[in-house]
């Protein structure tokens, strides 16, 4: 049988309770269907990268799946229709991982460390600047941006062209009328 990693996002404002009956009815269905889930998780409540059906946050449900298509094919007809799940998302793998997934494994929180090594100058963490921050200083002439190597045609400008309803631009006159 073809093997899936499926994950769901369920509304805000349901509790973790609701969300684990959800991911129990989903089982269901995909079982009535010949397959099995064969991991399970909840990875909490997150926040959103942008606003979904009017939710900042939603809780994210995660599982492997060994079912044949139309099993899979119900399973997200019956969550597109269900009012508590908002975006859901099924990919076909090859081989299922055993082990936890990214999002539940603690060690990569540990191995981050106090967050004092990431080079950025100033800040918590960083290393003591004498100025401000910003993008000032650290090469000579004041700048951290390079600038791009010329183009053809790149050189002075001559004179824009009139605007409509303006007067055609001569040399500046100053008040005296002598040429400035």
């Amino acid at each position: 049988m073809p093997l899936y990693e499926h994950t769901f996002l369920a509304r805000q404002d349901v509790t973790q309770a609701q969300v684990e009956a959800l991911m129990k009815e989903f089982q269901g269905v995909v079982e009535e269907g010949q397959g099995k889930i064969t991991k399970q998780e909840y990875w909490g409540l997150k926040n959103l990268a942008f606003k979904i059906k009017k939710n900042r946050k939603a809780h994210y449900s995660f599982f492997n799946i060994d079912a044949p298509p139309a099993a899979v094919t119900e399973m997200e007809r019956r969550m597109g229709l269900h009012t508590d799940v908002i975006r859901f998302m099924t990919v076909r793998v090859e081989e299922l991982e055993t082990e936890p997934s990214v999002q539940m494994r603690k060690q990569d929180r540990d191995e981050r460390g106090d967050r004092g090594d990431r080079g950025f100058g100033g800040g918590r963490g960083g290393p003591p600047r004498g100025d401000r921050g910003g993008f000032g200083g650290g090469r000579e002439g004041g700048s951290t941006f390079r600038s791009r190597p010329p183009r053809d045609g790149d050189g002075p400008r001559g004179p824009r062209p009139p605007r409509e309803g303006e007067a055609p631009r001569g040399p500046r006159q100053s008040n005296n009328g002598s040429e400035g």
